[in-house]
């Protein structure tokens, strides 16, 4: 098969399933349900046998090009090595599993049909996004993408559901405006948007300031999907309406095309750069730290696990900051990042979908609701607590790998106090990680529910899932659990998948193994747990569990959306755009009748008439001689008086206006004979 095929099979072969899907869903919907399983198991399976052919030892054996010319002028390019090999496979593996749950979870929901058309759709686009080459194709996919995955947001059509949907699009538009302008002026100064030519054309580059402009531009785009501070605003509020399967893909896949973007930015326009590794570093420690706050704060059970996202995607940003600080000898930042970045994929596919199974079933997400509905369902409080402890960086669990190596990447950078201070708030994130998923294990799976028979209801429910959703949750568990079970046999050898990508030179410390379970490296972890076993006994125990109910005790004014963006976005700017469009307007005006009153001062002609024309001029003095004539001879003793000129003008006037008016009318008509064709075309097309 020739590589062009294969890279087009990737990207547009899920747009033309949804199509497929769509059409037959009108007719036949269990024909559609399958024939949406078979067209992202075939995706998988593709991706899985490209990853079982072209990779050994992890090193990659073969890559793959594909260019479509004379698209926008510019064309599309797509590419495959490691780090998008792992990726793309990622995403079909993902996609599968959240369309097998589809199925159960969307049984007594409207609009399925266009849930699984946009589903496949936003597939297609992170595809394309994930394999592109340079940074239009990327920005192409990228859009298409936030505006297919629109709809899972608004998937329920309710006022909470469309706010956060608003929220969503919004961020996404304006992200993709300003990542726009950072592509024009980057191809403008540099010449070339190709990924592999990046890192040298800035290398030769010598005005740093505006590279530095453009990259701004660049990192507010893929920062605002990542759901990094201070654009994290749509994720705690997108997560919670959107379907469970959608906010496993939102929280899984769709945050990594950001982190993908800030990657492809980091490792070649700032490739070891000091200045900007320290900005992505701070923005990852606010993230990280933020996130995890919030998220011991939610009693909501999906909040709870959106919070977490923009939590693990500051641990994620952190490597990334780690790796421009530590130039050359960055492989633990390198191998911590791509793994975080996998297991955070990987651990919230288990933990939404295990989200959506309860909310299937109990109708709620609120903790107080839902308490105790695990307690005698030994299958799903295992698939729980797996997603649980990795994400928790438990050892002997995935989660744990990446966090020693990111944490260990910031011990051996030292730096004095700086990064002492960056060190205990890494490490007390990781604590309050453990808090926060400690409270929800507890919560639904331990405690009992205060109301006695909701929680006979909870424990009557034998089956609460069907086979096929069951079979989702435990292979996604299992290959959780595998993946972390051996990290120098899977985990290491993935991790060098990555290198290639993010422009790791090796000098040979890449085959360097590191000591997960020496004494040092488990005393990280072990410090979290100290700090998250007090957290959760002191902060959420003794003051967030009030007369035995969860209470969120974070203050609603602290909505950045409505704190800060709403009225800065809809209020101040378009008040200080007025007030300055006023002033212009004004000076316009000013200027006009200064020039008026001064050297374009009207004056009056020599033979300029004060009303009417020729015409009636000529007419009136016409009729004032034989008004004359008359008072002199017959009209003698009842002369007249009139002044024919005024009367000609004025009639003249008049006969132009009605003309004006009749001219008027006319046009209106036929303006709305005009609109009233359109609709007419319009409604005889849609109907």
């Amino acid at each position: 098969m020739k590589e062009s095929m294969i890279l087009a099979i990737l990207v547009f072969y899920p747009f033309l399933g949804a199509l497929l899907v769509w059409l037959v869903g009108r007719k036949r919907e269990i024909i559609r349900d399958y024939l949406a399983d078979f067209v992202v198991i075939s995706e998988f399976a593709i991706t899985l046998a490209l990853f079982v052919q072209n990779t050994n030892n992890g090193r990659v054996l073969a890559s793959y090009d594909w260019v479509i010319p004379e698209i926008c002028g510019f064309g599309l390019h797509f590419t495959m090595e490691g780090f998008r090999l792992v990726y793309g496979m990622i995403a079909a593996f993902m996609w599968m599993m959240t369309t097998v749950l589809s199925r159960e979870y969307f049984i007594h929901h409207e609009n399925r049909n266009r849930f699984y058309l946009f589903l496949l759709l936003t597939l297609g686009a992170t595809m394309g996004v994930f394999l592109s080459a340079d940074l239009y194709t990327t920005f192409i996919f990228f859009e298409i993408m936030s505006f297919t995955s629109y709809v899972w947001v608004a998937q329920e059509e309710n006022e909470v559901s469309l706010r956060a949907a608003a929220t969503y699009l919004a961020v996404a538009i304006i992200g993709g405006l300003v990542m726009l302008m950072g592509i024009f002026l980057l191809y403008h100064e540099l010449g070339t948007l190709q990924m592999d030519e990046l890192l040298y054309a800035a290398e030769i580059y010598d005005n740093k300031p505006l590279l530095y402009a453009a990259g701004a531009c660049l990192l507010v785009g893929f920062g605002a999907k990542a759901g990094a501070f201070p654009l994290h605003i749509w994720l705690p509020k997108a997560h919670p309406v959107a379907p469970a399967p959608a906010s496993a893909l939102l929280s899984g896949i769709l945050t990594k095309t950001g982190i993908f973007g800030m990657l492809v930015v980091s490792c070649n326009l700032f490739w070891h750069d000091t200045k900007w590794g320290k900005l992505i570093l701070a923005l990852g420690v606010l993230t990280m730290f933020g996130g995890a706050a919030l998220a011991v704060f939610s009693i909501d059970l999906k909040r709870t696990l959106a919070c977490s996202s923009m939590s693990q995607i500051g641990f994620i940003m952190v490597g990334i900051g780690m790796q421009g600080l530590l130039g050359e000898e960055n492989a633990m930042a390198v191998h911590g990042t791509f793994l975080h970045m996998i297991n955070h994929s990987l651990i919230k596919l288990v933990l939404f979908m295990a989200a959506g199974v309860i909310f299937m079933n109990a109708h709620a997400l609120d903790l107080n609701e839902i308490r105790g509905f695990g307690c005698k369902k030994p299958l799903l409080k295992v698939i729980f607590l797996i997603g649980a402890l990795a994400i928790g960086g438990i050892p002997l669990f995935g989660g744990y790998i990446s966090k020693t190596l990111l944490h260990e990447s910031i011990v051996e950078f030292g730096g004095g106090s700086v990064m002492k201070a960056i060190e205990v708030i890494f490490l007390f994130s990781g604590g309050l990680t453990i808090a926060y998923m400690t409270k929800l294990f507890v919560a639904v799976f331990v405690e009992k529910n205060a109301d006695e028979g909701r929680q006979k209801k909870f424990d009557e429910m034998k089956k609460y899932m069907n086979v096929e959703s069951g079979f989702a949750l435990t292979a996604s568990a299992l290959v959780l659990l595998v993946w972390g079970l051996f990290p120098h046999t899977i985990m290491d050898k993935v991790a060098r998948l990555g290198e290639e990508f993010m422009n790791f030179l090796s000098h040979g410390s890449s085959e360097h193994v590191v000591a997960y379970f020496s004494l040092e490296n488990l005393k990280g972890a072990l410090i979290s747990i100290v700090i998250g076993t007090l957290v959760y006994g002191v902060i959420i125990r003794k003051c967030l569990l009030r007369k035995g109910a969860y209470v969120d005790a974070w203050p609603k004014w602290l909505d950045l959306e409505n704190l800060l963006y709403r009225p800065l976005l809809l209020v101040f700017l378009p008040f200080v755009c007025g007030v300055v469009c006023r002033i212009f307007d004004s000076i316009v005006d000013i200027i006009a009748v200064v020039l008026r009153k001064s050297f374009y001062r009207d004056s009056r002609l020599p033979h300029e008439r004060t009303e009417g024309n020729t015409l009636t001029d000529a007419i009136g003095h016409l009729l004032n001689f034989f008004q004359k004539l008359r008072n002199h001879t017959w009209g003698r003793k009842n002369p007249t008086h009139k002044n024919f000129v005024h009367m000609a003008a004025s009639a003249s006037e008049e006969l132009q206006e009605n003309t004006m008016i009749i001219q008027r009318s006319l046009s209106f008509g036929l303006l709305m004979f005009g609109i009233g064709l359109m609709l007419t075309l319009i409604y005889i097309i849609w109907w």
